[in-house]
């Protein structure tokens, strides 16, 4: 799968079917309950639904990225450099921290 091919496809069926892609807020908003209707499936342990919300999260980030005119596959790239050179320390009450220098 190409990230800007996929971009691309989720712009092209946003405009064709009438919707905006200007409203920056309303996108944000829409992602949210996207990650939210992801955590309600979760929570009521349907699998299949929550693979299906999980895939509208991602659709709609990337869509997001593409209005902004972001670069998500270079974005996650670096960043996944930076967490991967990241280090973390356990606390006593079993939670993991960034280290700090």
């Amino acid at each position: 799968m190409n990230i800007k091919v996929v971009q691309k496809r989720i712009i092209d069926n946003k405009i064709s079917k009438g919707f905006g892609i200007t409203e920056v807020n309303k996108e944000f908003l829409l992602l949210y309950g996207e990650v939210a209707e992801a955590y309600g499936a979760y929570l009521k342990g349907d699998m299949v639904e929550l693979g299906s919300e999980l895939a509208d999260v991602a659709i709609y980030l990337l869509g997001l990225a593409k209005i902004l005119d972001i670069d998500i596959e270079d974005e996650i790239e670096r960043k996944l450099d930076i967490n991967e050179k990241r280090v973390y320390v356990k606390l006593p009450n079993g939670e993991f921290v960034k280290k700090t220098c």
